[in-house]
């Protein structure tokens, strides 16, 4: 027998975060998220997504054993943004059993259901500003810092349960010993030709941290306010995420693009955590995850391209193409391997073209479903 329970009290959130670890024991591929970080992201009472919004946590229990857990989320800000009557599913794992995934995943329907929507979408861990989407292809290496990882047999089970697709997000491997030199030098006629235009482009400042923030918040909604299935994020929101941020970006990756002193375009890319973080068991730092953490940090051989946006009528000007090469330029120069570019939606030409133009190649892809319910 299945039973399907709500998260209510600190034991219970345990267990849903620490599910994955038992189920991907076996599988060299998994990375576990950082137990605090996940600890803050479900915390109903101080993270600032539940000033907005609501979510409920399901864990799925067999013969008193956890074989899979969920989310039902009801973004506020996202059905006022968008106007649509669509829920969110997210946080899904499960053992290969499809009764358990239709158990977890008719829980999360009739708690939509209870709030007057009509549809169900994800996965999205609260919206796709987070971790979101359901990887389809690219098994074969471990993910990269906060994109997610799944079995195989989750795309047959969401689609046994009736979701289709809705769109699909490209992750890009781009090597660093294939980066053209030719790519290199055109950066700086590039950046030449945009000086020109009063258009300036810098490393961000860490020690005004804080000011700094406030200008990248102005891109970032205004950037991707037209792309497809975005969500602005509340100040609070971005400010929380960019305070654990600091902790592991390097400013040699996070660069601002201005225009006379306004804030135009960013680019962030991180080297990539979760090289060490593979090392961690459970993602605890104690007792002795730390020194292991800081250990493996040191071998950290590649970076992710997390996130590159430019505000409307800047877009066709090189910048994009600027912060990619310079991304690429300095993983070489720190001896990295290799870079990810993701996600990147699949109907996005322009950022696929960027890509494409410094010979990287889709390597993984993920998949954002959707369902009437």
């Amino acid at each position: 027998m299945i039973e399907v329970v709500k998260v209510q009290d600190k034991k219970e959130l345990k267990r849903f975060i620490d599910f994955p670890h038992a189920l991907y024991e076996h599988d060299a591929n998994y990375v576990p998220e950082l137990y605090l970080a996940q600890k803050d992201l479900l915390d109903k009472k101080n993270h600032p997504f539940f000033k907005h919004s609501e979510a409920d946590f399901f864990l799925a229990y067999q013969d008193s054993k956890v074989v899979g857990r969920v989310a039902a989320i009801k973004n506020n800000n996202y059905l006022n943004f968008t106007g649509e009557k669509t829920g969110k599913f997210g946080f899904f794992d499960v053992v290969e059993n499809y009764a358990v995934a239709e158990a977890l995943l008719n829980t999360v329907t009739d708690w939509q259901k209870e709030r007057g929507l009509a549809k169900l979408a994800g996965p999205e861990n609260y919206s796709n500003n987070e971790t979101c989407g359901t990887l389809i292809e690219g098994f074969d290496s471990s993910p990269t810092i906060m994109m997610p990882y799944n079995k195989p047999y989750y795309k047959e089970y969401l689609e046994k349960y009736g979701f289709e697709k809705d769109m699909d997000l490209l992750s890009y491997i781009i090597y660093t010993k294939d980066v053209p030199d030719k790519l290199i030098r055109l950066s700086s006629k590039i950046l030449e030709r945009l000086n020109g235009k009063g258009i300036t482009i810098r490393k961000i400042n860490l020690s005004k941290f804080s000011e700094e923030i406030d200008k990248i918040i102005q891109i970032y909604n205004s950037a991707w306010e037209k792309n497809w299935g975005f969500v602005p994020m509340t100040d609070e929101e971005f400010k929380h995420a960019a305070k654990d941020m600091k902790q592991i970006v390097d400013p040699d990756f996070v660069l601002i693009a201005e225009h006379e002193g306004r804030p135009i375009g960013f680019s962030l890319s991180i080297p990539d955590m979760n090289v060490p973080l593979k090392k961690l068991k459970k993602g605890r730092l104690l007792p002795f995850g730390l020194f292991k953490l800081l250990y493996y940090k040191r071998k950290i051989n590649r970076v992710r391209v997390v996130t590159l946006g430019l505000v409307e009528g800047y877009r066709k000007l090189g910048i994009d193409a600027y912060f990619y090469m310079k991304a690429f330029e300095e993983a070489k120069r720190k001896g990295m391997l290799y870079g990810e570019a993701s996600w990147i939606l699949e109907n996005n030409e322009l950022m696929n073209k960027a890509i494409e133009n410094i010979n990287g190649e889709v390597y993984k892809k993920h998949r954002l479903f959707k369902k009437a319910i």
